[in-house]
């Protein structure tokens, strides 16, 4: 991309994200029938959070996002980053969240790829357009103080 490219993707993000969150996913929540999360990692050279929406699929208990970057040669930056560091923030609609990233195994990622391009129909053009295999990240939630209690059913 571009220097302009890259700056209006990003201009576009921040707006994304913004409205996203001031009205609790309602607007920018979903692009057509695919629900959208916010991803925050940490950046990997420095070290401030980097927000990224993200259409995403849940998959039992773990949700799965796509490293795609619209089929571009490289990765995008926020999968990079969660090689530097896998413990990211998940935001769906108005719940906020820990939760641990990694790439799914090729398995997993065979089994999980139809049901994304199906989700989002354009992810298998974007692997059509690249060289490298565009990642599948599982995002696992990571167990908070209520969390026990959750999974007994209790409330706190």
């Amino acid at each position: 991309m571009s220097g302009l490219s890259d700056a209006l993707v990003r201009a576009l993000g921040r707006v994304n994200v913004a409205l996203y969150r001031r009205s609790g996913g309602r607007v920018f929540g979903r692009v057509g029938r695919a629900p959208i999360l916010l991803l925050t990692t940490k950046g990997r050279r420095s070290d401030a959070p980097r927000t990224a929406p993200l259409l995403y699929l849940r998959d039992g208990e773990r949700l799965a996002v796509v490293a795609s970057f619209g089929g571009h040669p490289s990765h995008p930056a926020w999968y990079l980053n969660l090689a530097a560091n896998p413990d990211v923030e998940v935001e769906i609609d108005r719940e906020r969240f820990a939760a641990r990233a990694r790439t799914a195994t090729p398995e997993e990622r065979e089994r999980l790829w139809p049901k994304l391009v199906e989700m989002y129909g354009p992810y298998a053009s974007y692997q059509r357009k690249t060289s490298r295999e565009i990642p599948v990240v599982l995002l696992e939630r990571e167990p908070g103080p209520n969390w026990r209690l959750a999974q007994e059913g209790r409330a706190a």
